[in-house]
């Protein structure tokens, strides 16, 4: 990677490159869980890495498909990093830390680990809020093997930040925010798939990333929206998809949600509201989940509490539902879609296990313009 690059990624500058880069994920005890979101992400999508490996004990010899959706991706789960290394053909460009854990920061032992694989000579990607590049014992472990860390969450000086200016208003394609009812409930994995949907029915699409995972797998729009500071948040969204705007000249254009509005731990929600003023908002939703993640004696708000929450706090409509299917049977997932569809008035669907035509007719029926660009074979 070069230095260039390496910056871009850094300070979320968008850079088209081929996925030429080789990985193994870091994800102990977590492949498939919760707070292993940034490696489930990875092994669902990376335009940037080529993954050849995840490391978790606990699912070691399982494939990392079929933990995740069920079906074989030919990438194995390790026992750990000599497994991992044994199993791949060359030593790995990279070594991505890949859980999210609530409180951003590195254990001891993951410390450890980091370091040994800096001592293979492996580079770093680290998405936490911990930023490995500040800490002196990593510094020097860096210079003697010459490699590395990008610490994706690190936001750019303060005097190169962006304020709100209001020039949102000049983007004239429509921009379609996808928020949900908690953290870690799915809103990457469903604008990703959106995104590609409508790219494949010749709607140019541009997906705005703002978390660590998103910019990992390689999104050339992106902003670590929770590392920047309050007064720059909507700022530097607005800029981002302004800039995204003049240089795609997109159709429509998808932001990652971040957080849910409702939730009182986090204020991503808000500031992608304030930022994008977007024209519609996908929620999503799972209806299992009895309790915030990482909550435990906080309840899971109803769609129709944040949806109504949403339209208060901003000038925007709720387009759609989308559902994460966690501990639901498929008839379960099929039975809560017509329940949605029928109390909230909404379309309703499931981006994993239905099909993505649904997500597209979700779009394409609350911006009808969108459908009258479509060449009549799409």
């Amino acid at each position: 990677m070069t230095n260039d690059e390496r910056l871009a990624l850094v300070n979320s500058i968008p850079v088209i490159r081929k996925r030429t880069a080789t990985a193994i994920i870091y994800c102990e005890a977590n492949f498939g869980a919760i707070d292993g979101k940034t490696a489930n992400g990875l092994v669902r999508h990376s335009e940037r890495y080529e993954i050849l490996s995840v490391i978790d004990s606990e699912k070691a010899g399982l494939d990392a498909g079929m933990v995740l959706d069920g079906k074989l991706n030919a990438i194995p789960i390790c026992r750990d990093l000599a497994e991992s290394l044994e199993n791949a053909d060359t030593l790995p460009d990279y070594f991505i830390f890949g859980i999210a854990p609530s409180n951003g920061m590195l254990s001891m032992h993951e410390r450890g680990l980091l370091l040994e694989a800096i001592s293979h000579g492996m580079n770093i990607v680290n998405g936490l809020h911990e930023f490995l590049n500040d800490d002196p014992v990593f510094k020097a472990a860096c210079a003697v093997s010459n490699v590395e860390i990008l610490d994706v969450r690190k936001p750019a000086d303060k005097k190169d930040l962006h304020v709100f200016t209001g020039d949102i208003e000049r983007v004239t394609c429509p921009i379609i925010a996808v928020l949900g009812t908690d953290c870690a409930i799915g809103k990457r994995t469903t604008a990703t798939i959106l995104t590609q949907a409508l790219s494949e029915r010749a709607v140019k699409t541009v997906m705005i990333g703002t978390g660590q995972t998103g910019l990992i797998q390689g999104a050339r729009y992106g902003v670590p929206i929770d590392a920047i500071p309050s007064q720059f948040c909507a700022g530097e969204l607005e800029a981002m998809i302004i800039k995204a705007f003049k240089v795609e000249k997109p159709d429509v254009i998808i932001i990652e949600g971040q957080g849910a509005l409702s939730h009182p731990a986090f204020s991503s929600s808000s500031f992608i509201l304030r930022g994008a003023c977007p024209d519609g908002v996908i929620l999503q939703h799972a209806p299992g989940r009895r309790y915030r993640c990482d909550f435990p004696e906080m309840k899971m708000p109803t769609p129709a509490t944040e949806i109504n929450l949403i339209e208060t706090f901003a000038n925007t409509k709720v387009i759609g539902v989308t559902i994460n299917h966690e501990d639901m049977s498929d008839p379960e997932v099929s039975s809560a879609i017509l329940r949605y569809e029928s109390e909230l008035g909404v379309p309703t669907t499931d981006a994993l296990s239905r099909s993505p035509k649904h997500l597209v007719a979700m779009v394409l029926g609350a911006f009808p313009k969108l459908a009258e660009m479509l060449p009549a074979a799409a």
